[in-house]
């Protein structure tokens, strides 16, 4: 079946409309910002970024058709284009590259200057988006039929929709305006604690449970739905009430290794749940998400091969045609690129690699490239595991790296810069993927497309290398506020290879239950995750899922019309509170560097913690409500 001739775009080929304008780049580049920035702060604070093509998509009907009444389906698809690729940059980076900052506040190194950080993550994109360009043929016309990407679908849809109108955008813009809103109240003015925390002492053992209660939380809840969320919040389950009061209770008398202020060691019964959940747990978890990465990368290996080897196949297969939708940039201007990018590596100082890491980027680089490119064709972007493969290059990195005399710290940052820019190539190859695939169903010019996610990744490299120096100037990565979970277990694998470091008991025990929860046939990195990070992260993201459960499957509807606008009002809603979250966070955290204080806690006297927990549940009660309104049933036309 040739899908390439049997699919006809919204768009003909033959057809030029507006699309690669100064309105749309301008408001694709300002969108890359705004969700690279929301995104990085969301996934140091949970370990976890979303997707931002949809919601760019439907802020740019908003704009472009609503307020400058202009009507150009492909200025708006160029747009959540650009859009996007901020937010597949950040997942990469803040994976990886706060390592470095914690490394330089053990006073281990030196931390790493903005150029470097920007001068990474903009390598790691451009690599990104050029290593994709040669498969578009191969991954997106010739399997058209067979490979449905996900997001780039829905957001096609999602564009197609909106010729309708930009009345969604209206949805995005109150979620983001109330979780600003919210966001502010709590964590900036602390009028109520944004985490609610009940510990539990008896006689020989502690626990404790609570939640951050917080909009982006509940929005990633609703967006991943109630399976995933519910993953995590059984990890978290097990973490919290069963291995806390475990290690208390067995513990006992007998001497911990945290200390008190004096330097006393503290007996295990006598630690608060937050202490052992800092000093046994959190290794516990990092060996469940390590070996929940490695499982995952094992079971799609057979699948990786064989899209490796079809890509390769199809590798620069270009069709005999001039037609508009089908022109990309150029094999040679690809390859010009990646040797450019390859020997800019290698020679600026501010990137520690080596001319053997830069060998390893590419050849890892263009592998994970291809392979994400495919397998977010099946999964989705959301499933992607960009932490198995970054992981596993942590890991064949770091070896060798040891292997060529590179040790200690020289060698630590080094396998963590090769990771970063892998990292980077796997989000934004799948990203591009997902959007050459929305242009090639409403009948974009993939070439366009591919000079916009690589403006997109320029301006976010920039943009992100500012948001993570001002997030560990307000808090410091590894802090309450930011503890930058993925990073710092790509750090605690680094030491482990390279100095044998890590409790290897704890590590193992982790590893195990991952084994014996993928035997029980259980996703097992949701798990992991939900293991690995405090429960305050996961039970409000699993009373998201519960909102999203209740509206697919419990509530009545007319028709499945209706039931489909319902859902979806609650994904934009979602989206917008986790941009409007990330947004204010940023701000905060310009607020922290300059020290101003805002907070106005004062007024509850000493009961804030007692009286304060009360009015958080109250107020994220309220703003859960806010969901279920935005969630209501469209009225009858």
């Amino acid at each position: 079946m040739d899908n390439k001739n049997e699919f006809k775009p919204f768009i003909p080929a033959d057809k030029i409309v507006p699309e690669f304008t100064v309105t749309s780049v301008v408001l694709g580049l300002i969108l890359a910002v705004v969700f690279g920035a929301a995104n990085a702060y969301l996934g140091l604070r949970v370990g976890m970024t979303v997707s931002a093509s949809i919601p760019a998509a439907v802020i740019s009907m908003g704009v472009i058709r609503v307020i400058m009444k202009k009507d150009s389906i492909l200025e708006n698809n160029m747009v959540q284009t650009i859009g996007s690729a901020g937010e597949s940059l950040a997942a990469g980076a803040i994976f990886t590259l706060p390592a470095i900052f914690m490394w330089a506040a053990e006073g281990k190194t030196n931390e790493p200057g903005f150029f470097s950080i920007a001068i990474v993550a903009l390598c790691g994109g451009i690599l990104g988006v050029l290593f994709m360009i040669p498969l578009r043929t191969a991954l997106i016309v010739e399997e058209h039929g067979t490979l449905p990407y996900p997001e780039g679908t829905a957001c096609a849809e999602v564009l197609l929709a909106g010729e309708e109108g930009g009345e969604k955008s209206k949805v995005v813009f109150a979620g983001l305006g109330i979780s600003a809103v919210y966001k502010f109240i709590a964590d900036g003015l602390k009028l109520f604690p944004s985490e609610v925390n009940f510990d539990i002492y008896a006689k020989n053992y502690t626990c404790g449970v609570g939640l951050d209660v917080l909009p982006a939380l509940a929005g990633v809840g609703y967006i991943c739905g109630l399976k995933i969320s519910s993953y995590m919040f059984a990890g978290g389950i097990l973490s919290y009430l069963v291995l806390i009061p475990a290690i208390s209770f067995f513990g006992g008398d007998a001497l911990s290794s945290v200390t008190d202020t004096a330097g006393n060691a503290i007996p295990f019964n006598q630690l608060d749940p937050s202490s052992i959940w800092g000093s046994y747990n959190r290794y516990i978890g990092a060996g469940a998400v390590a070996a929940g990465g490695i499982i995952s990368l094992i079971k799609t290996f057979p699948t990786m091969v064989r899209t490796f080897a079809k890509a390769i196949k199809g590798f620069g297969k270009h069709m005999d045609t001039n037609e508009r939708t089908q022109v990309d940039i150029s094999l040679r201007t690809v390859l010009i690129g990646v040797v450019i990018v390859a020997v800019v590596m290698w020679l600026v100082p501010a990137i520690p690699i080596s001319p053997v890491g830069a060998v390893i980027v590419v050849i890892f680089g263009f592998f994970f490239a291809t392979v994400s490119s495919r397998m977010v064709g099946i999964v989705g972007s959301s499933n992607n595991p960009v932490s198995g493969m970054a992981i596993a290059t942590l890991i064949i990195t770091t070896f060798v790296f040891k292997a060529a005399g590179m040790t200690g710290v020289q060698g630590m940052v080094g396998a963590i810069t090769v990771g970063t820019v892998i990292c980077i190539i796997a989000a934004i190859a799948g990203d591009t993927s997902q959007d050459l695939k929305c242009g090639y169903i409403v009948g974009a010019t993939p070439k366009l497309q591919q000079i916009g996610e690589i403006l997109g990744a320029v301006v976010a490299a920039f943009a992100i290398g500012g948001v993570m120096y001002l997030l560990n100037a307000a808090w410091g990565f590894g802090s309450e506020m930011i503890p930058a979970p993925q990073a710092s277990l790509m750090k605690m694998v680094v030491e482990g290879v390279m100095g044998g470091t890590l409790p290897w008991t704890l590590i193992f025990m982790g590893v195990f239950i991952a084994i014996a929860v993928e035997v029980l046939g259980i996703p097992v990195l949701a798990f992991a995750i939900g293991l690995y990070l405090p429960i305050h992260l996961s039970a409000p993201i699993f009373v998201g899922g519960l909102i999203k459960w209740f509206m697919e499957e419990k509530r009545k509807y007319d028709n499945e019309e209706q039931k489909r606008h319902c859902v979806e009002s609650g994904v934009l809603y979602s989206a917008g509170m986790i941009a409007g979250e990330g947004i204010v966070g940023i701000i905060l955290a310009i607020v922290a560097v300059f020290n101003l204080n805002i907070d106005i806690s004062g007024i509850y006297g000493d009961s804030f913690a007692t009286v304060g927990n009360w009015v958080g549940i109250i107020a994220f009660v309220l703003l859960l409500a806010t969901l279920f309104y935005f969630c209501r049933k469209k009225k009858a036309q």
